[in-house]
């Protein structure tokens, strides 16, 4: 009898398991074609806005003019709505092109053909790393010296991961500690959800409630016509208590996940690192010069990433090129120092199997984009559906009370987020519509910025369409459906919270 239940539990957790990625995000597409159908397209004029940053920088931005808002028309004067068509010969987009126009799109500075770059770059560069056997090493060597304080190891990485989002927009950069530190929790006892927490969702903790991130909030500020860096003091006071939240709801997670790991839902993801720590847990630390060369390169490759993305902006080509010489340095010091049994062909190799592992993750990048281009792209001045949705979603706006309104424009920056996940690109997009109309209701634009920096920092936790999200996913071989489950009670405290701190600046009349 018992056997026969459990064979029927078994069968109802395949009838009702989660769709894969793949098939969410073509549902998506399908929803997305039958949108081009029912909504008209419309279109924006843009022009050109100069702000100045913190540093005495000139910005300029292309940003739409929320008065030249207009439907298409055709020759009869009717409404036109550009229904998709199946498939497109000739470079365009239809339903089923989705995938390969999604691949191709953009340019090596963004979605989706750069990130998808970047990711398969970072992936071999690691594949070489991870091939010498130095993290592996140094990792059972933290591990022995840290025996019994490990729990004290999560709140300091998760502080300086959401000070790096916060100063600078750290997000790209977290790719490449997943990838190192992933191991070195599991192995603690904890999990990848856990390595998680204090890398990727930290950054988009201090991202989201930054008082200076240049790629979000001093862009948001400028587009507004608000100064740069105002109201940084509530900003601070702001990025202290979500920080404060988010280590404590991370290190109840962790011990938890401690004291029970069969309680992880990355418990079979992670097996992989778990066996391999038990079968060397005990025996003798091999930690030489060759290992302690590579570490090193390592950290001073971190180091000229920050020192490249706060000096000179570094971004996506730079970056991808910084890591690719960082596995090229440790693979030669590998083979110099016989780590592993390192050859030239090893390195050529790993690289490819690097690649390979996050090739996944690359293509729901690609995937991701293709929604965006299902439903016309997101240029202001193409007519589109995302067009008439952002035109239409301002007069609602318009019309609510000051509270109201400053938490609806929080959750359509959350939603709008889904569209369009590049901090820099929403700003441009929505904050032209968004600071006048706060004026029309009573909100100050300083509300209106933060409404926006809250809504899209935190929801890059969560979208799929999040190239940065689905690749830390892909390294720890995690389903997006399957955290997006898991994610959705944090999003919801972080959703409660944001809710209060923008009423509370509406009421206070944030300026």
């Amino acid at each position: 009898m018992d056997e026969e239940a459990t064979k029927m539990d078994n069968s109802n957790k395949k009838r009702f398991s989660v769709p894969d990625t793949y098939v969410i995000i073509f549902c998506v597409i399908l929803l997305a074609a039958f949108l081009t159908y029912v909504i008209p397209v419309g279109q924006f004029d843009t022009h050109d806005v100069t702000f100045t940053q913190e540093d005495g920088t000139e910005k300029t931005r292309n940003v739409l003019i929320p008065e030249s808002f207009e439907i298409a028309k055709d020759d009869q004067g009717q409404s036109v709505k550009n229904g998709i068509k199946f498939f497109e010969p000739g470079g365009e987009v239809g339903i089923m092109n989705y995938m390969f126009e999604g691949l191709v799109s953009g340019d090596k500075w963004g979605s989706a053909v750069g990130v998808v770059a970047f990711i398969l770059v970072i992936g071999g560069a690691f594949g070489i790393i991870l091939k010498t056997g130095a993290v592996e090493s140094g990792m059972l060597y933290i591990i022995k010296r840290t025996k019994g304080f490990e729990i004290a190891v999560l709140p300091i990485l998760f502080f300086i991961f959401s000070l790096g989002g916060a100063v600078f927009g750290m997000g790209e950069e977290a790719i490449p500690f997943v990838m190192i530190l992933v191991p070195i929790i599991i192995a603690m006892g904890y999990d990848a959800i856990t390595c998680i927490l204090v890398t990727y969702v930290a950054t988009q903790i201090g991202f989201a409630t930054s008082w200076m991130n240049p790629f979000s909030v001093a862009v948001a500020q400028g587009v507004a016509g608000i100064p740069v860096m105002s109201a940084a003091t509530f900003r601070i006071f702001m990025w202290i208590l979500f920080t404060t939240l988010g280590i404590v709801y991370t290190m109840l997670y962790a011990k938890k996940i401690k004291k029970d790991p069969l309680k992880s839902i990355s418990y079979e993801e992670d097996a992989h690192y778990r066996e391999e720590f038990e079968g060397k847990a005990n025996i003798e630390v091999d930690f030489g010069l060759g290992h302690g060369l590579v570490i090193l390169t390592i950290i001073l490759g971190m180091a000229w990433v920050v020192w490249g993305v706060m000096k000179y902006e570094y971004y996506i080509p730079e970056i991808a090129t910084q890591f690719f010489i960082m596995g090229i340095v440790s693979g030669i010091i590998a083979i110099i120092f016989k780590l592993n049994n390192m050859t030239v062909n090893d390195m050529a190799s790993s690289f490819r199997e690097g690649a390979k592992d996050l090739l996944g993750a690359g293509l729901v990048v690609a995937m991701a984009k293709g929604i965006i281009l299902v439903l016309g792209g997101a240029d202001p001045t193409t007519p589109t559906v995302l067009n008439t949705v952002l035109h239409y979603t301002g007069n609602i706006v318009g019309m609510l009370p000051p509270a109201l309104a400053a938490w609806f424009m929080l959750v359509f920056q959350s939603v709008f987020n889904f569209f369009v996940v590049s901090g820099s690109g929403q700003a441009a997009l929505t904050m032209p519509l968004m600071a006048p109309l706060s004026d029309l209701v009573g909100v100050s634009r300083q509300v209106a910025v933060l409404a926006f920096q809250l809504g899209d920092g935190f929801t890059n936790l969560i979208v799929p369409t999040s190239g940065i999200l689905m690749a830390v996913l892909g390294i720890t071989k995690i389903e997006w459906s399957k955290w997006a489950k898991w994610q959705l009670k944090f999003q919801g405290i972080l959703f409660l919270f944001a809710s209060i701190i923008v009423i509370v600046a509406t009421m206070i009349g944030l300026q």
